[in-house]
């Protein structure tokens, strides 16, 4: 049977959704093996090099009180059109309950554990072990308990799970606060250290004795997986069995300890359907590969078909190196493939190999011929060597044979996004052009669409086709209205206006809505400086464009600067903090019902209050919050603090001024860089606060005369801000002192800034930031700008 086929039949089989599959097998089950066994518990986280045009997306991109700062920032919060819905005006009160009065005194006993837990949790070295064990001794009950919560996962993150076991008990017989955590996790250590009995007692009835813990969804999984690890299937599926139907019973984790449960107790007939369906339906997952190889335990093989639709997912999620494995295997180990599929999966095992820039373009030429959307793919493939053998002519030649003869080949569609990316960054305007708009043109589904459209737009603007670059900008925001494109479209498009056809009313109106509903982004602070000049001159408004009715404001959730200071999941993870169990932070803290309202906020103070100005920030990024979007002064002060901190600012304000720098340029900078992270090395080996190179960290030590100078060192803020401010001002220096410039150089490196510049056509410094062809950079000087603004309205010089 031909791939065609297979796939065909294995469609219908993932179209059952795995919930169902899994309840299906439960009712036809009953109790495996005879009556279930009843079991007694026993009492027991750089520089980065972008894709340069190849990225297959253009992204754009505590403890007490809040204390919101009394600062009014409003300089950037004017908005100039558009209305906003007001924010930050619900306050979340709670009142002390016992329980909270629990909790905040078990806070208050373990504060001063926070430093010596969390040192303990990065290093593990025998003297933070030793203080640790001592702060538990001294401090009996729930400080005790805290303590011993930080030891357990300390051994744990050294694998001395039977340690683990013993520290996780003292902290359950310690104090209660964190009692769930401690059986839990407890039981956890038991399982690793093959203790499944001790496991029992402290997982049975869980939800009833902690109904309000995070962990009342997974419990049932770790006591089956206890009882399936002691050889009592029957127990675990007297666990697992009840809860068909429920959210739980669709995750791979109980799917997988569901399907052992049967297959340990003989019944392959429940097992096989439930272990397939884990590798079809959730091929990602750690449990698919783990499902395989019971499969394969039990002789049930997967069909062909089966394997390389897995071969597939893998591949979309750029996992080239397991998917290439497969594709081989199937190839080398089925007896019964057609040679259609042999020759397919040749080809599909080959590409995986070039993204992992281990073939050539004889071993492509060498693939067979097929007739199917293999040979579209092959042909992918010289297009791509192609490309990177600066061969236009042979691309090109391979594109139209694609366009031809597979018009509708997702490889086509790949074809087509990379050529046009391969022109962009040849400043050939046409061929781009050529390539994205037939992109849109044959794909307008394509996940490249909304780029390819913008980028084909920005051609036309670029080459001076004003009329075409206006349809498309229009076209642009009416077409993918949530589009990141659409700040730069409607930047532009009020351009043309003003520039070109000379019409200063609508011009306003496009850089008004623009303002408004993105007030705090790059294109919205530039409209605003066209509205200083255009406000004046524009007597007579004219009704706004039909397609600024397309653009849409961002959803926002309602935010309060205050915190829930009775709410039991906010006190729980100030109090985990305390033990360094900062994986848990925000899953207890999302855990409380109004967390939508504060949560961001009180997992960033959280880590802000201990001068962990990294994670507060991360955790704020992280919230899926549009703040950029929201008008500063909609938004409560203290959120705006935790997103643009101030770490190390004396220093970064006299080192900047020691070298002529903005110091808001600084830190927008450093928070663009490393996000405040003084010990940061990136995958590129860039070192500290300024993400310096250690080369280039040798060579301004030894002009500023610091003997001893090591690498380490660039880790030290204080040398990392002396030398970074005067390389940065080395940079801005090079480049005549232009800020956009210089900044594209820091990301980029000086030699394709100074090519990009070598077009000497651009109108003003705006058009030369938006045609940076470096996604990446052009982002990054982007943000950085923009945040220097956001600094400036926060901490206005006095």
């Amino acid at each position: 049977m031909g791939f065609t086929q297979n796939e065909a039949m294995l469609k219908g089989w993932t179209k059952f959704q795995v919930a169902m599959a899994v309840a299906a097998v439960l009712a036809l089950g009953g109790t495996v093996g005879g009556s279930a066994q009843t079991v007694k518990p026993s009492s027991a986280t750089a520089k980065t090099q972008s894709t340069k045009g190849k990225s297959a997306s253009a992204t754009k991109s505590s403890t007490g009180k809040s204390s919101a700062s009394k600062s009014k920032a409003t300089s950037s919060s004017k908005s100039t059109g558009g209305k906003k819905k007001t924010i930050g005006k619900h306050h979340v009160t709670s009142k002390p309950t016992p329980k909270s009065i629990k909790l905040t005194s078990a806070f208050h006993a373990s504060e001063q554990l926070r430093p010596m837990a969390q040192q303990l949790a990065t290093t593990r070295s025998a003297a933070a072990y030793n203080g640790v064990e001592n702060y538990a001794r001294q401090h009996p009950g729930e400080g005790a308990a805290t303590a011993y919560l930080a030891l357990g996962h300390a051994y744990m993150l050294d694998r001395r799970y039977s340690d683990a076991v013993g520290m996780y008990r003292q902290a359950g017989v310690s104090g209660q606060a964190l009692d769930d955590y401690a059986d839990y996790l407890g039981a956890q250590a038991a399982l690793q250290a093959g203790r499944g009995t001790d496991a029992y007692a402290l997982l049975d009835h869980f939800a009833e004795r902690h109904p309000d813990s995070i962990f009342v969804a997974n419990a049932p999984v770790l006591l089956a997986n206890a009882y399936i690890q002691q050889n009592n299937p029957q127990g675990a599926l007297k666990v697992l069995q009840p809860l068909a139907g429920t959210e739980q019973a669709s995750h791979g984790d109980f799917l997988y300890a569901l399907g052992r449960a049967y297959q340990m107790a003989g019944d392959v007939g429940h097992a096989a359907p439930i272990f397939r369906s884990i590798y079809a339906t959730l091929p990602l997952s750690f449990e698919a590969g783990q499902a395989r190889g019971q499969l394969q335990a039990m002789g049930v093989p997967l069909t062909d078909a089966e394997r390389k639709a897995h071969a597939d997912q893998l591949f979309n999620a750029k996992r080239y190196a397991e998917a290439g494995e497969e594709y081989h295997a199937i190839e080398r180990g089925s007896s019964g493939l057609s040679a259609a599929d042999h020759d397919a999966l040749l080809i599909y095992a080959a590409v995986c190999d070039m993204k992992m820039k281990r073939i050539s373009r004889r071993d492509v030429e060498k693939l067979p011929d097929t007739s199917d959307d293999s040979a579209a793919l092959k042909l992918y493939m010289l297009a791509e060597i192609s490309r990177n053998e600066n061969d236009q002519a042979g691309h090109d030649a391979l594109i139209d044979q694609m366009v031809k003869r597979f018009p509708k080949s997702r490889w086509l569609e790949e074809a087509l996004y990379s050529g046009g990316n391969m022109y962009l960054l040849k400043h050939d305007a046409q061929q781009a052009t050529y390539h994205y708009s037939l992109l849109v043109q044959m794909f307008p589904s394509s996940t490249y669409a909304a780029s390819a459209h913008w980028r084909a737009a920005w051609m036309n603007y670029r080459i001076r086709n004003y009329a075409e670059a206006a349809r498309l900008m229009d076209e642009q925001v009416k077409g993918y209205p949530t589009g990141i494109e659409v700040p730069s479209a409607l930047y532009w498009r009020g351009r043309i206006y003003e520039d070109e056809e000379h019409n200063f009313a609508q011009a306003v109106n496009y850089y008004r809505v623009l303002s408004a509903s993105y007030i705090n982004y790059y294109y919205g602070e530039l409209a605003r400086k066209r509205l200083s000049v255009l406000n004046s001159q524009v007597t007579t408004p004219v009704a706004p464009a039909a397609v600024l009715s397309s653009v849409r404001t961002p959803d926002v959730p309602e935010l309060t600067g205050e915190l829930p200071e009775n709410d039991p999941h906010l006190i729980k993870a100030r109090l985990l903090a305390n033990a360094a169990l900062n994986e848990y932070i925000g899953p207890e803290i999302q855990a409380s019902p109004t967390s939508s309202e504060w949560g961001a906020l009180g997992q960033a103070e959280i880590y802000a209050s201990y001068g962990e100005y990294t994670r507060a920030l991360q955790s704020m990024k992280r919230s899926g919050i549009s703040f950029f979007a929201i008008p500063m002064d909609q938004v409560p002060d203290v959120y705006w603090h935790l997103l643009f901190p101030q770490p190390y600012w004396s220093e970064l304000v006299a080192n900047s001024g020691e070298n002529g720098l903005d110091p808001y340029l600084v830190a927008s900078l450093i928070r663009q860089e490393s996000e405040f992270n003084a010990g940061a090395v990136s995958r590129a080996n860039a070192y500290g606060l300024m993400q310096l190179l250690p080369s280039v960290g040798k060579s301004l030590a030894k002009k500023e005369k610091m003997k001893g100078f090591t690498t380490a060192q660039l880790l030290n803020p204080s040398v990392n801000l002396r030398l970074g401010t005067i390389n940065l001002r080395e940079v801005l220096d090079r480049f005549g002192g232009q800020q956009e410039y210089a900044l594209a150089a820091y990301n980029a490196g000086d030699v394709p800034v100074r090519q990009w510049m070598s077009s000497a056509d651009y109108k003003d410094i705006a058009e030369y930031v938006e045609s940076i062809p470096y996604t990446e950079t052009r982002e990054y000087v982007q943000a950085i700008l923009r945040n220097r603004q956001m600094y400036k309205a926060l901490y206005p010089a006095r």
